[in-house]
C-alpha cells in the first residue's frame, strides 16, 4: 500500500465516522433526553468496562488473563488488550462494598509478569478476604506460572486443569550486551555517572552482586507469599522454587494446588459449597473510534526500526519479574 493510497484510506474512514457519530446523534436524540443521548454515545465512541453486578447474591469472577503488568495506556482510537491492572484493583474495591457479591472465582491464564503489580494484585485480593470474610477459589487454565501462581496463593482453594503449566516459583531479571554489536557497528558508548554503579552496560562483578541481591530479596518474599497460601514451611516451598514449571498432577503430588478439574466441575463445587448459582464478570466493549482505526493500523506496514522496538520490548524488562521465561 503506497502513501496514497494510506491517505485515501484515512479520509475514507474520517468520513464515515462522521457520518455514524452524525447518525447517532440524530438517532438517539428523538428517542432520549440530552443526558442520555451524551451517555449513549460516549459508550459507543469510547468503549469501556461497564460495573453492573445484579441485585441478588453473586459469585464475582476476576479474571487475570495474559503478563501482569501496569495498566495499558491506550487513546480514544485504541481498545486496551490483555490484562488491565488498574481495573482489576478497582473492580475488587467494588466487590468489597457490595452486599449480593458472595465470594471471588479468581480465573488465572498467565505465565506472571512484573513484581510490584504481581504482589499489588495479591494483597488486594488478601485485603478482600480480610475486609468481607468471603472467600476466594482460584482455577488455573493454560498455565498460572511465575507470577501467575503467585496471585493464585491468595486463594483459599486452587483448581487446575489438567493440562496447566503452572509452579515456575521464581525471580528473574533479564537485559542484553550490546557492547559487542556496537563495536562490530563502530558505534562508542560514552556515560558520565556520580557513582561506579550507576550505567550498568558493562556489567562488573560487584554490580551483578547488588542485582543478585535484589532478586534474592524478591525471590524471599514468592516462598513466603507460597507458604501463607499453602501452609508450607519454607524448606517445602524452596525444595519446589528453583524456576521450574510443573503439570497439573505434579503440582497436585507437591501441595501447589487442591484439585484437577475441568472449569465447569469448579464452578459447580464452589456454587454448591457457598450455596449460591450466579456468577458475574465485567463487561468489556470496544469502541466504534478504535474497531476502525484498529483496521487501518493492521493494514499499515511496519518500518525496520518499529519491528526492532517490538522485540526489544518483548525480549527484555531490566526490572524485577516473577514471570515464566519458558512460557514466552
Amino acid at each position: 500500500m503506497n502513501k496514497k493510497q494510506i491517505g485515501g484510506l484515512v479520509i475514507a474512514v474520517g468520513l464515515f465516522i462522521i457520518t455514524g457519530i452524525t447518525s447517532v446523534f440524530t438517532n438517539t436524540i428523538a428517542k432520549r433526553n440530552a443526558a442520555d443521548t451524551a451517555d449513549a454515545v460516549e459508550k459507543m465512541l469510547i468503549g469501556g468496562v461497564t460495573f453492573d453486578a445484579p441485585k441478588s447474591d453473586y459469585i464475582a469472577v476476576v479474571s487475570v488473563q495474559g503478563t501482569i503488568q501496569p495498566q495499558t495506556e491506550t487513546s480514544l482510537f485504541e481498545t486496551a488488550t490483555g490484562y488491565q491492572h488498574s481495573t482489576t484493583l478497582d473492580y475488587i474495591d467494588r466487590l468489597m462494598y457490595d452486599d449480593y457479591n458472595q465470594g471471588v472465582l479468581l480465573y488465572v491464564d498467565s505465565p506472571g509478569g512484573t513484581v510490584y503489580e504481581a504482589d499489588e494484585l495479591y494483597l488486594k485480593l488478601m485485603e478482600y478476604k480480610e475486609v468481607t470474610g468471603r472467600p476466594i477459589w482460584g482455577y488455573m487454565s493454560h498455565y498460572a506460572a511465575s507470577g501467575g501462581y503467585y496471585v493464585c496463593a491468595a486463594a483459599d482453594q486452587i483448581y487446575a486443569n489438567r493440562n496447566t503449566v503452572t509452579g515456575s516459583i521464581g525471580v528473574i531479571m533479564s537485559g542484553y550486551d550490546m557492547t559487542g554489536l556496537y563495536e562490530k557497528l563502530g558505534i562508542k558508548y560514552v556515560s558520565i555517572t556520580s557513582g561506579p554503579n550507576k550505567d550498568s552496560s558493562k556489567m562488573t562483578e560487584e554490580q551483578i552482586a547488588i542485582y543478585q541481591s535484589q532478586v534474592d530479596e524478591a525471590f524471599e518474599q514468592f516462598v513466603q507469599v507460597v507458604q501463607d497460601g499453602r501452609q508450607m514451611s519454607d524448606a517445602e516451598v524452596k525444595k519446589l522454587a528453583d524456576g521450574r514449571t510443573y503439570t497439573a498432577n505434579q503440582a497436585l503430588e507437591n501441595g501447589l494446588i487442591d484439585v484437577v478439574a475441568s472449569y465447569e466441575d469448579m464452578s459447580y463445587d464452589m456454587s454448591e459449597a457457598l450455596g449460591v448459582y450466579n456468577f458475574y464478570e465485567p463487561k468489556s466493549t470496544e469502541s466504534i473510534l478504535s474497531s476502525l482505526f484498529s483496521e487501518v493500523k493492521k493494514n499499515l506496514p511496519k518500518s525496520e526500526a518499529q519491528v526492532l522496538t517490538e522485540v526489544a520490548k518483548e525480549k527484555e524488562n531490566g526490572g524485577l519479574m516473577y514471570y515464566a521465561e519458558q512460557l514466552r
